[in-house]
């Protein structure tokens, strides 16, 4: 088999940025793609809801409409990284299912999970001057958020930057462990 032909059976690297919404995951996404030394695409949910069409979605309408968002952006970041691609992801484990969903789809053992912290003042600070948020949602998430407990590194917003995180998670990259936080995780929901 050509050597351009076993590349592109090889999966990716996924970087899975986990952590409640304004905790710092984009700013460590950008961070991380400017150390890495591999190529990698960052893929943010934030994006997905961006490519939406502009219309209003009722209330009634719009946890249907934002379930399938994510169910895609799920299957996007999968197929991103079955080609070859390593990827950046940040996205939020507020609810079960999402976790769920990914333990299907994303090989386990490629999957590098992040856990991003950030204290509940902070989060509500963050929320407040960014303005594109419905209030109170880091407070919602917060509990949520990290329920699942298991990680394979994990950073601090609340004290680190954005960068330190970076340099922290590519530090961590070459001296993975086995098995991954996504195996335990999916070994335990079988």
């Amino acid at each position: 088999m050509p050597e351009a032909e076993a590349e592109a059976e090889a999966g990716g690297l996924i970087v899975f940025l986990n952590g409640a919404s304004s905790s710092g995951k984009s700013s460590i996404a950008r961070e991380l793609l400017l150390t890495l030394d591999d190529a990698y695409f960052h893929l943010p949910v934030d994006a997905f809801h961006a490519m939406r069409s502009r219309r209003e979605a009722t209330p009634e309408e719009l946890p249907g409409v934002l379930r399938r968002t994510w169910r895609g952006f799920h299957r996007a970041v999968a197929g991103m990284a079955a080609g070859g691609d390593n990827v950046v992801v940040d996205h939020v484990l507020s609810e079960p299912w999402r976790l769920r969903d990914r333990l299907a789809l994303f090989p386990a053992r490629d999957v590098v999970l992040v856990g991003v912290h950030c204290s509940l003042a902070e989060l509500r600070g963050r929320e407040r001057e960014r303005g594109d948020r419905p209030a109170g949602l880091a407070a919602r998430q917060f509990g949520l958020v990290h329920a699942h407990g298991r990680y394979d590194v994990e950073c601090g917003m609340t004290e680190a930057s954005a960068a330190e995180c970076a340099r922290r998670i590519r530090d961590f990259l070459p001296r993975r462990t086995f098995p991954t936080a996504f195996e335990r995780l999916a070994a335990v929901s079988r």
